[in-house]
């Protein structure tokens, strides 16, 4: 545990450090503690950090958190590693939800723009839930939140060609999602939302190591399976929404945070996943924002792209590694050994 507790702070300073030194104007650290707010110094350079590297880091912090919390709930409670944001059609709900108005030209104030969002992916997720029988079957649910998912992407694309150039540059790079240009007004559209997800999440998290005892299992101890499950997708949908409103649908992360929380904790159950998934997706998100300013400076890329580019390949790695639990123990869960037949327990 030392050494991932070691890897995952050695990553994440790193990571600070370059989104709030590297840039125009490059920013030696010592100078940090004098550039931060209510720091003594004044100037371009105080604004940069203050401004616009700062908010910038900040938000892409706790996209990424967001987005690592809800994929490992999405995965655990419908209990397959691939169910994932972009899969069950909240994300593409709530990007449909926020391109709308652009194309259609609706003047909307900012805060209403995580009202759609919000809107958005919970119709995707209640359109999932009815075609699969409100969580009936786990397998149902992703493949039925796969087809929703695709349903929603033709209705952008549809809106894609009715836009003008201008208004079809802004809604490509959203797609992509970008931090770019975000600063302190944009966390006017996630706060109040995470005040209302981060304690729902907790209360969430216990449900879910029982779901991951079968649904059986799970309702002979008492748990209501399919309320139990409906509960962990609105979560979800709370934590994507406000993320998807500002940032745009940021790819992978919502897959990468919670495998690599078991790859590096295997001996950990659910409860113990979380925090690493939030780590995780952090650390993924604010490498991948600082790619997309450097990589091709001065032009800035979508932080998508590189969540993408690197998810992919890293994604397949760590599929190819896993190994599927097989029975549920009295402590938890844990990898059976081959060979060993489920009635020997």
């Amino acid at each position: 545990m030392s050494r991932t507790v070691a890897l995952a702070a050695g990553l994440l300073v790193a990571a600070v450090l370059c989104a709030l030194c590297l840039g125009t104007p490059n920013i030696p650290p010592y100078r940090l503690a004098a550039l931060a707010p209510g720091g003594p110094a004044d100037g371009l350079e105080a604004l940069v950090v203050r401004e616009i590297r700062l908010p910038r880091l900040l938000l892409a912090l706790v996209a990424g958190a967001c987005l690592g919390a809800a994929g490992l709930v999405m995965q655990e409670a419908l209990r397959n590693p691939l169910a994932v944001p972009e899969m069950l059609g909240v994300s593409s709900g709530a990007a449909l939800g926020v391109a709308a108005p652009l194309v259609l030209t609706l003047a909307l104030p900012g805060w209403a723009y995580p009202m759609l969002a919000l809107a958005g992916a919970a119709l995707g997720g209640v359109v999932t839930l009815v075609a699969a029988g409100f969580g009936r079957s786990p397998s149902a649910v992703l493949l039925t939140g796969a087809a929703v998912a695709a349903a929603f992407q033709a209705a952008l694309l549809v809106l894609m060609l009715m836009a003008d150039q201008l208004d079809l540059q802004v809604i490509f790079r959203y797609l992509l999602g970008s931090l770019s240009g975000r600063t302190w007004q944009a966390w006017q559209g996630v706060w109040p939302w995470l005040l209302a997800a981060v304690p729902l999440l907790v209360l969430c998290v216990p449900m879910l190591a029982v779901l991951r005892l079968g649904d059986e299992d799970a309702a002979a101890l008492g748990l209501r399976v399919r309320h139990a499950r409906l509960g962990a997708l609105a979560v979800a949908v709370l934590l994507i929404a406000p993320v998807v409103a500002v940032c745009g649908p940021i790819a992978w992360v919502g897959f990468l945070a919670p495998h690599l929380a078991r790859r590096l904790r295997p001996e950990a159950d659910v409860v113990r996943w979380l925090p690493w998934a939030v780590v995780w997706g952090a650390v993924v998100t604010v490498w991948a924002d600082q790619a997309a300013r450097l990589a091709l400076k001065p032009v800035e890329t979508p932080v998508g792209a590189w969540t993408a580019l690197v998810g992919i390949p890293l994604g397949v790695a760590l599929l190819r590694g896993l190994r599927t639990p097989r029975v549920a123990l009295r402590r938890g869960l844990r990898t059976e050994p081959r060979g060993v037949p489920d009635d020997a327990h």
